[in-house]
């Protein structure tokens, strides 16, 4: 049975956005990217909100002379993409189909098919997962700043116990958390 894991970047204070929707103080300098890239190599398949698909999208056509970035757009392209959304009519990206309705049920069966990871991305989406009990791990990056407000990374008004499997520090005071939920 694959896992379904929700990983974000976020400020220590846990926003992924701040209030005027940027997020450019997030971005991982290269030993956090390829930290992240080996995060996000066992992924099978991505399951993303409409907003957060459209952020995520740049990575089908990105062709950085980065080494690394340039390795996260082949992991990405190479993996199956599910967007959540009522009003996206078209995709952008190979191995992306749209569905409609975010069902916990058939997101179950997916665990039970998959082959290989699973990974919800957005915050309103892991909300979602994470409130019906469908998501297995949690990875959080977090990054030394204050945001203040904004989209957080957790969903308000959902109880769950969790489980530190894993921490790391980075050079730049970035810290991974990884928890069982």
């Amino acid at each position: 049975m694959a896992r379904l894991i929700y990983a974000a970047i976020a400020s220590l204070d846990g926003y992924v956005e701040d209030e005027q929707g940027g997020f450019e103080w997030a971005a991982p300098d290269e030993e956090v990217h390829a930290f992240v890239n080996e995060l996000e190599r066992p992924i099978g398949t991505y399951l993303y909100g409409r907003r957060m698909y459209e952020t995520m999208v740049y990575w089908e056509t990105d062709d950085d002379d980065d080494p690394v970035a340039r390795d996260y757009g082949q992991l990405w392209r190479a993996a199956e993409k599910v967007v959540y959304s009522r009003t996206l009519e078209t995709v952008s990206s190979t191995k992306t189909r749209i569905e409609r309705e975010f069902d916990a049920a058939a997101i179950e069966q997916m665990k039970d098919d998959a082959p290989t990871d699973i990974s919800v991305g957005g915050a309103e989406l892991a909300g979602q997962a994470i409130a019906q009990g469908l998501v297995d791990e949690c990875h959080l990056v977090l990054v030394p700043v204050l945001v203040g407000g904004g989209k957080r990374a957790l969903p308000a008004g959902v109880h769950a116990e969790l489980e530190l499997l894993d921490e790391r520090r980075f050079r730049s005071g970035v810290v991974h958390l990884r928890y069982r939920l």
